[in-house]
């Protein structure tokens, strides 16, 4: 096997691993409670990070990437991983995830109204199709119902707020930083910024109980590798491998997560579930298909791993 393909397969590792975050968070957050689950989560991957790719010199990063990439970064993993530590059940975290994975559709969209990314029309039934998955996976049993979608999402507001907060966050991150970032990557400073931050929300809401046993501690060190082995492995991917069979592979990951999480949760997905995160992948795979049609590349920091 030469170099490239086992640099592609390195790249693809990161997408299993991934793919598994939804359900590691809510292992964690299960016993060491949403904030501190997270909090040691960030703590332990930002070692990891450490170990693999290593600290920037931030000398050499302009000032505005530091500063919005920094904030908008924090601000998307404080979403995601609070979003899924909150929800009420293993359904609701895997429910919260997938609305979560609009950021791939709601990133292109943003690349091509503020970026300028050249695109046909085939955008607008690929953000209509993410949509409508979105309504078809929050639906419930009964797939495309809108009072029993809104039954649900009033049953846990915050969760699904937040998830949904950070998709757009991360659209805003991608399409920020492909301007400004110049080819540089802050994900170790970043990481520990985040970790930093949900220790701080951890003591000033008083603590708590944080029941670390053999379970959650196999789940911590899982979640942890998950978030840092997967960056660096698809750092290496990107870089050495076949980039554009790597962000087809990503645009699979939300059907791939529901999968890891139902079984690692032990939660059966009804068919109307799967039909909705079908649909999400296929309106993100709309939307990419929409830039690449005019032979103009997705930007790099649209990938999820290249910038975090």
């Amino acid at each position: 096997m030469n170099s490239r393909n086992k640099a592609t397969l390195i790249g693809l590792s990161a997408v299993v691993l991934w793919a598994s975050i939804v359900a590691l968070i809510r292992g964690v957050s299960e016993s060491l409670g949403a904030t501190g689950g997270a909090a040691a989560i960030y703590t332990l991957a930002s070692i990891f990070l450490l170990l693999t790719v290593g600290f920037p010199k931030l000398g050499t990063f302009a000032r505005s990437y530091l500063l919005w990439g920094s904030l908008l970064f924090v601000a998307y993993e404080l979403c995601l991983s609070l979003s899924i530590g909150y929800a009420n059940t293993a359904r609701q975290a895997i429910e919260v995830g997938m609305v979560n994975y609009l950021w791939p559709t709601f990133t292109l969209v943003c690349a091509i109204l503020f970026n300028r990314q050249r695109a046909n029309w085939l955008v607008v039934p690929g953000f209509v199709l993410s949509m409508l998955g979105i309504c078809w996976v929050l639906g419930g049993d009964q797939g495309l119902d809108l009072p029993g979608m809104l039954v649900n999402i009033a049953d846990n507001p915050l969760s699904y707020g937040l998830a949904f907060a950070g998709a757009i966050i991360w659209a805003a991150y991608c399409t920020v930083t492909a301007r400004i970032a110049d080819g540089k990557n802050g994900v170790t400073p970043f990481f520990m910024l985040v970790a930093v931050a949900l220790w701080i929300k951890f003591f000033a809401e008083g603590g708590g109980a944080m029941s670390l046993d053999l379970h959650s501690g196999i789940y911590l060190v899982l979640g942890a590798a998950a978030m840092g082995f997967g960056y660096a492995a698809w750092n290496v991917g990107i870089l050495r491998g076949n980039v554009t069979v790597l962000v087809g592979a990503s645009y699979f990951i939300p059907v791939l997560s529901a999968a890891l999480a139902a079984l690692v949760l032990r939660t059966p997905l009804s068919a109307p579930f799967w039909w909705g995160a079908c649909m999400v992948c296929g309106g993100s795979i709309l939307c990419w298909c929409a830039t690449r049609a005019r032979c103009t590349p997705v930007p790099a920091s649209a990938r999820r791993g290249d910038n975090a």
